[in-house]
């Protein structure tokens, strides 16, 4: 009976497991692919196309001009690299005035590597 038991119990916690990684392992490529939308976003040079796709992953400017990295590069940089400068600009501005203090080892910021 307790062999049963204990090979049931392993069997459960085996499935639990399983599904929990590959719910995982989806979301995590869901984000990728939304995080990659906003880097191309960020390098059109249009402000309307850029909060559009950034609205409608209910983002704000602030959480991606210091969270999201494009190709190593702080977004701003990567926008301003490809020649968007006015979509730097708006993301630079959504940084001032907010003061803040920050673990520098605990901060995280979410690099996303795509072919250009």
């Amino acid at each position: 009976m307790n062999k049963a038991k204990s090979i049931i119990t392993a069997v459960i916690t085996f499935s639990v497991l399983t599904s929990a990684t590959f719910t995982s392992s989806a979301m995590d490529r869901l984000i990728e692919q939304s995080l990659i939308k906003v880097c191309k976003a960020s390098t059109y040079n249009s402000v309307n196309r850029y909060n559009r796709i950034v609205k409608s992953f209910h983002l704000t400017d602030r959480t991606v001009a210091t969270k999201v990295m494009c190709n190593g590069d702080p977004i701003s940089d990567f926008a301003r690299k490809h020649g968007s400068y006015k979509i730097a600009r708006k993301l630079e501005k959504s940084m001032r005035g907010a003061v803040s203090i920050t673990d520098i080892a605990a901060r995280s910021k979410i690099n996303v590597n795509f072919k250009e």
